[in-house]
């Protein structure tokens, strides 16, 4: 790691570029299509002011909250991102230890199969991206062997029915490292709503998160079937040009929700204040996946706790300055449309 660190996310990013090979760094930092959902992503806090309360005693606010009975330090957990030995030689087992060390959960991408028990050995809070594979044997043993090595919840990413058209790698020339979880073709293509009863059957221990989510009739289709939380989330701009950026979809998936089950988001998070707004529009905690990119390409392990604890901070610093002592402090009235 170098003596002078980034400070913001922006920084973080234009060291890691600097150290990426072209291929990596695009496939991380790209997006589908024109990339216009990807810009419409970060657009989208711009479109938010917050509307700070006085003299609530807030100095030293309290950050922790619970999502499905795992416990935050704040709340952002480390959202997938696949083959991150690619990007520094720390690869999953560093970032899950940066997580632990944070006090933050960590969503493990389903590419890590040789890997699994090592990154469990973190001692952090660990998820599991589910894509169901058209071998559902291989999909099946997969999920035992998740609930077998500790993970608290599964992650089924919903919003890859074919690869988006990603015109960063066809650029460069980048190609996806050949295997089971390596590639779009050799995910099932054809799901319905009736494969979460199917995904319960084979972890029933497990909570089942569906990530993925938009639209208002989709969030109540995947409550219906039993799902134990939804992620709003666009897939970081990489799969449908011209989706909604997350946070627009938010506060419909919310209202469709109706509390009965918890709505995470992912998609645009710079600093701690837009955490802030995110929690606002009624998430109960946001993932990232590209700041902790960076991160981990710059310092490794090191460089991941370096980010988070950035984000730590500017949230604690606008919960201060909002006049929030708790997360629960964190309402709907704090934040309006600039």
């Amino acid at each position: 790691m170098t003596d002078a660190l980034p400070v913001t996310l922006d920084e973080w990013e234009s060291a890691a570029r600097a150290l990426l090979p072209p291929g990596v760094f695009h496939y991380i930092a790209g997006g589908a299509g024109a990339e216009r959902t990807l810009s419409a992503n970060d657009a989208a806090f711009d479109g938010w002011t917050i509307w700070p309360s006085m003299l609530r005693g807030s100095a030293d606010p309290d950050p922790s909250t619970s999502v499905l009975e795992t416990s935050f330090a704040f709340p952002v957990g480390i959202a997938p991102w696949a083959f991150q030995r690619q990007v520094h030689a720390d690869g999953e087992p560093g970032t899950a230890r940066a997580a632990a060390a944070l006090g933050v959960p960590m969503c493990v991408s389903s590419t890590v199969l040789d890997g699994l028990e090592d990154v469990a050995a973190s001692d952090a809070t660990l998820w599991w991206q589910l894509y169901i594979w058209r071998d559902r044997d291989a999909t099946a043993d997969l999920l035992r062997r998740a609930e077998a090595t500790g993970f608290r919840a599964l992650v089924w990413t919903v919003d890859v029915p074919a690869l988006g058209r990603r015109h960063r790698d066809t650029r460069t020339g980048f190609a996806l490292p050949v295997g089971p979880a390596g590639t779009a073709q050799e995910f099932e293509p054809n799901l319905s709503w009736d494969d979460l009863a199917w995904v319960r059957a084979q972890a029933p221990s497990l909570p089942v998160i569906v990530k993925g989510i938009l639209r208002r009739d989709d969030a109540r289709a995947a409550i219906d079937h039993g799902a134990d939380a939804i992620v709003v989330s666009n897939h970081g701009g990489r799969q449908l040009d011209r989706a909604p950026a997350s946070l627009d979809a938010l506060p419909g998936v919310v209202e469709a929700a109706e509390g009965r089950v918890p709505v995470l988001v992912d998609g645009g998070i710079r600093d701690g204040a837009d955490v802030l707004i995110a929690l606002a529009l009624g998430a109960s905690a946001v993932l990232v996946a590209r700041p902790t990119a960076w991160g981990l390409a710059v310092g490794g392990q090191a460089g991941v706790e370096s980010v988070l604890t950035f984000l730590r901070a500017g949230f604690i610093s606008a919960m201060a300055n909002a006049g929030c002592r708790t997360v629960g402090d964190i309402t709907r009235d704090l934040v309006r449309p600039v």
